[in-house]
């Protein structure tokens, strides 16, 4: 057993880091698009820096329970604040109590405020030899320029449909399913595992794939569409609320306040994943409409060929382009009902 044995893609990334188990840097900074993983490979990585091949050592540290393993969470929805930040620095200077090191992890990094971030400079300036510091980011940006210039940053990237089927399948899913949810998910493995066990993944995708058949020439009915294409997601979710009610359960009475807000966070992003993933799926069709007319290849094969020709490519590409621009209005935290609406109706409009 390893610490990185389950994780789905990503071999050039967990390559990289198992070499770095040898001589690990005081600080690292993973950056990459959300939900593709990165979380879930800075916890691993952290369990293999504290514990080897020690099993009983594994165990703990992937319960999160070692007593080298400091987790930094944001308050409650909020932010990882300066108070939290200050304890971090006065425990990196204690020596670790089990393990060769300390290892500090920050799964949520991009949510450390300014405060915080300078109150931890220091400290990556002038590392205690026992710790090691682990951020996780959408990307460098989100961190002050000093904070992330000294760490060594590892960047991930989405995981390809073949290599998402095939980490499925070894988990024992049906074929079918597993490219049905490995579509859906966008490249992203955990959203893919979450989907796989739904049989309403290929729903999903049908409602987005029939919107430029369907679009309104009317307000109200962009406002329905909208309404339709959010319906569609909320069965999906079910599969991580189903998770989180297991987590809590395994609280054994503990205050499970810190793990609700998690909780929290973590449906809010993968909500967001599969509303970002509907939008990539309709422009996927405006993109095939374009290379079907054109003599090439299309990506979204089980639609009706005759469903490409109804549209001129250049107005093809236009959509697809106007489609991908909602993904960053949806960054921006407008509503999603009145960014489809607008979207829907604006397409309709165009022909």
């Amino acid at each position: 057993m390893t610490a990185f044995d389950d994780i789905i893609g990503h071999r050039h990334v967990l390559d990289l880091l198992s070499a770095e188990l040898v001589n690990p840097a005081q600080a690292y900074l993973f950056v990459g698009p959300g939900s593709v993983g990165k979380a879930a490979v800075a916890h691993r990585f952290a369990v293999a820096l504290l514990c080897g091949a020690d099993a009983g050592c594994l165990d703990r540290a992937m319960r999160r329970i070692h007593p080298d393993l400091m987790l930094i969470e944001p308050e409650g929805r909020a932010s990882i604040t300066v108070d939290q930040a200050r304890h971090v620095v006065a425990v990196a200077s204690l020596a670790p109590l089990e393990a060769d090191r300390r290892v500090f992890l920050f799964e949520e990094g991009g949510m450390m405020n300014d405060e915080a971030a300078s109150a931890l400079l220091k400290t990556l300036e002038e590392p205690s030899a026992g710790a090691v510091f682990i951020i996780v980011a959408e990307s460098e940006d989100e961190l002050p320029d000093t904070v992330a210039s000294r760490c060594r940053t590892v960047v991930f990237g989405r995981v390809g449909e073949e290599e998402l089927v095939t980490g499925l399948g070894g988990l024992g899913l049906d074929e079918d399913q597993a490219r049905q949810a490995a579509r859906i998910s966008g490249g992203r493995p955990g959203l893919a595992l979450a989907l796989a066990t739904r049989p309403e993944v290929a729903d999903f995708r049908r409602v987005w794939l029939s919107i430029p058949m369907r679009l309104p020439e009317h307000p109200g009915d962009a406002f329905r569409l909208a309404e339709e294409v959010l319906e569609a997601a909320d069965p999906l979710l079910v599969a991580v609320k189903e998770r989180h009610e297991e987590a809590l359960a395994a609280e054994d009475g503990r205050d499970g306040r810190a793990t609700r807000d998690r909780q929290a966070r973590e449906l809010r992003r993968a909500t967001d994943a599969l509303l970002v993933t509907g939008l990539e799926i309709l422009a996927s069709f405006y993109r095939d409409v374009a290379a079907a007319q054109f003599g090439g290849g299309v990506r979204n094969s089980d639609v009706p060929v005759t469903a490409f020709t109804k549209i001129a490519p250049a107005t093809a590409l236009s959509h697809a382009e106007r489609v991908l621009d909602t993904i960053d209005v949806l960054r921006a935290h407008q509503r999603p009902q009145l960014a489809f609406a607008t979207l829907f109706a604006d397409l309709g409009s165009d022909g």
